[in-house]
């Protein structure tokens, strides 16, 4: 079962304020200006020369020495449990890097879903996150969190379909900062709130939410015990958790190398300390306490329009004007027409050094998520419902 939530000592308050200090001190630095609030709506490319163009550099490759080895069958467990030590750094690195690139080729919600003919890319965004409520029995009267809660897409939406009070978790200040600024946008501001925290150590009271969920968020977790058990701890008895989780399907082969080498496009190009299957999703719920109430793989369907077709890049399959700018920025040929680009104006001093590093990092994602999802190993969504039972004492 999860811990209760016992008083933090002063030396502990001490520590996790100073990190946040340190954290919020290099978001700043490596974004510059475009990290105030009011440059939200900068260009891509006005973002990218606005980076330092001394510190940029240095935290990408401090990124990349967390896969000390280029194969994974060569890698020690000791390298693998200190990447997993460091998840909080990987990830916030991650995002500190990725989140202009991916709002330029996806949007604000920073997740796949299912595709129906003639149904245009951001509606079907906004089904798979109004599918997520409506099975959790989100009421306008609940108080919600949504855990690794990114720029704040998904908590806007559901927020607009349930009228619940959302709070988004976020330990990249970065991200808080896009958030804030789109609630006030979206008039979601008095109905939501941003807050910075490490998921695997909530800085929430126990019983306090009547459900949480999260969106392709929690596969940066150390464990999913830890993250899980801290979502079991903060839910009131009888609260919900719903989820949509990346994990290795039952078609996995850890000794296969072909398989193994996604895995690692996976993490190297996602920020993920280790990716993991689900039969340890579904092991990890039940082991904290969780009733599951619905499980299944969601990307595993017979859908005419397959989740990953923006990636694979048939365009044939876009149903409105702004699906074929997401499609081509998304294709094999419209990432390396991004990276090409972001290296010629970085040749150019346009954009801050290290700019097309990034990009390759995240050529590296799509052709893993294509390649993963194609064999059948690596799905996005698997799909959860789990409760904390009416009776559970912490």
């Amino acid at each position: 079962m999860a811990p209760s939530r016992t008083s933090t000592t002063s030396s502990s308050t001490a520590l996790i304020s100073q990190r946040n200090q340190e954290d919020l001190a290099r978001s700043k630095t490596l974004h510059g200006h475009t990290f105030n609030d009011n440059h939200h709506q900068d260009s891509f490319l006005s973002k990218l020369n606005k980076k330092d163009r001394d510190f940029q550099p240095a935290v990408v490759d401090k990124y990349l020495d967390n896969w000390k080895e280029d194969r994974p069958e060569l890698e020690s467990e000791e390298d693998k449990a200190q990447r997993q030590t460091a998840y909080k750094a990987v990830a916030n690195s991650f995002y500190d890097l990725a989140t202009d690139f991916y709002e330029y080729a996806w949007g604000t919600s920073f997740h796949f879903c299912r595709f129906h003919p003639r149904e245009p890319f951001h509606q079907a965004i906004a089904r798979h996150e109004h599918y997520l409520a409506a099975n959790m029995g989100i009421q306008p009267h609940h108080r919600v969190l949504d855990i690794g809660c990114g720029v704040g897409g998904p908590a806007r939406e559901i927020g607009h379909f349930t009228g619940a009070h959302i709070t988004g978790l976020n330990n990249n200040d970065y991200q808080i900062a896009r958030a804030k600024r789109y609630a006030i946008s979206a008039g979601l501001d008095k109905r939501s709130d941003f807050i910075k925290g490490d998921f695997m150590n909530m800085p929430i009271d126990d019983n306090s939410y009547d459900a949480c969920y999260a969106i392709e968020a929690t596969v940066h977790a150390s464990t999913l015990e830890g993250v899980y058990g801290e979502a079991y701890r903060i839910l009131k008895p009888g609260g919900v958790f719903g989820c949509y989780e990346w994990v290795m399907t039952d078609k996995y082969d850890p000794t296969n190398p072909e398989h193994l080498r996604i895995v690692r496009g996976l993490e190297v190009g996602n920020g993920i300390a280790q990716m993991l299957t689900v039969k340890d999703c579904l092991k990890a719920l039940e082991t904290v306490g969780f009733t599951i109430e619905k499980n299944m793989d969601m990307g595993e369907t017979d859908d005419k329009i397959k989740w990953y077709y923006p990636l694979q890049g048939d365009i044939r399959q876009a149903n409105a004007f702004w699906d074929y700018l997401t499609v081509l920025r998304t294709t094999t040929a419209g990432r390396a027409a991004t990276t090409y680009m972001v290296k010629t104006l970085e040749s150019l001093g346009l954009v801050a050094p290290g700019s097309a590093k990034v990009s390759t990092i995240l050529q590296t994602a799509a052709d893993a998520v294509l390649e993963g999802a194609l064999l059948g190993i690596f799905t996005p969504m698997y799909f959860f419902v789990a409760r904390k039972p009416l009776t559970a004492s912490q």
